[in-house]
């Protein structure tokens, strides 16, 4: 089963991009900071691609793939370009989860601003929906679903062996219930959901020091107010 990671990523445009965090970092450090999340996210992926057994890596573009960063990113990595078709985040979030599937692949979608999508996590996601043949970590079965879920009761990363759309409509996302009733709904189908250990994003002022503790290279030279 080939396996497929969907890093979903928004042009870096200034007053586009986190914008919640342009109080602390003003419009063009915000966007910065942005496209250096999702630079240090692809990096991490291709330094892993032998553990989490070669997936094809896609970065799905928001609003599309003209954007001369996007073109960087393919220069820096061997990954292919999608766009995002849908008019909300689950709608979008659907269609590529239902892309790969399609195709008969097992995808794990992320988002870029969770720095608690390590590796080991990736790893861990893609074990629990296409479990690699006499693993000694691998589950007995493969699940239905795996998330990943944030402190501010999002998620930051889905994985799917199957996908029903029931999942995302009318979701009210960047709401703290979007973890909770994504669960809910799961389980209304009948559905195995493996959660991963709770991790943490980067979209309020108050991540701004955390990120700083975690990854202070991000931030060269990039001013605080």
């Amino acid at each position: 089963m080939t396996r497929v990671l969907q890093v979903f990523a928004r042009a870096p445009v200034p007053g586009r991009a986190k914008t919640r965090l342009a109080p602390v970092l003003g419009d063009d450090g915000a966007a910065r900071l942005h496209a250096r999340l999702v630079l240090r996210l692809l990096d991490t992926v291709f330094d892993a691609l032998a553990r989490l057994r070669h997936p094809r890596v896609e970065l799905w573009c928001e609003p599309d793939a003209t954007h001369p960063f996007f073109d960087a990113c393919a220069r820096r990595h061997p990954l292919h370009l999608r766009v995002q078709l849908g008019d909300d985040l689950g709608q979008r979030m659907h269609h590529a989860l239902d892309d790969a599937l399609t195709r008969a692949a097992r995808p794990v979608l992320v988002g870029t601003d969770c720095p608690s999508i390590t590796a080991e996590a990736l790893a861990a996601a893609f074990e629990a929906i296409d479990p690699a043949p006499g693993s000694a970590s691998a589950p007995a079965s493969a699940s239905d679903l795996v998330l990943l879920p944030t402190e501010d009761g999002g998620y930051a990363l889905v994985g799917a062996s199957r996908i029903d759309r029931s999942l995302f409509d009318a979701m009210p996302w960047s709401t703290d219930a979007v973890y909770a009733q994504t669960c809910v709904r799961a389980d209304r189908l009948g559905w195995q959901l493996h959660a991963l250990p709770t991790g943490w994003d980067v979209d309020r002022p108050e991540d701004i020091e955390r990120l700083r503790a975690t990854a202070p290279e991000l931030f060269h030279p990039l001013e605080v107010r």
